[in-house]
């Protein structure tokens, strides 16, 4: 079965943005903040790419 790392670490924010990991953690814990307020389970230091792409870039990923 092939696997799909749908879930991005603060580590993969930090690289994507350039910045402190930090920072990076700061970002994804206020992102987490709002998906729970929607009902959404979290992992601490984790976000979904697609939540990412939609805050970040504006457009939804497409799920296979």
């Amino acid at each position: 079965m092939a696997s799909y790392n749908y879930m991005m670490s603060a580590d993969e924010v930090a690289q994507e943005l350039n910045c402190s990991k930090s920072h990076a953690y700061k970002l994804v814990k206020a992102m987490n903040k709002e998906l729970s307020a929607q009902g959404y389970i979290t992992m601490a230091g984790r976000i979904p790419k697609a939540f990412w792409a939609k805050k970040m870039y504006g457009y939804e990923i497409a799920g296979n």
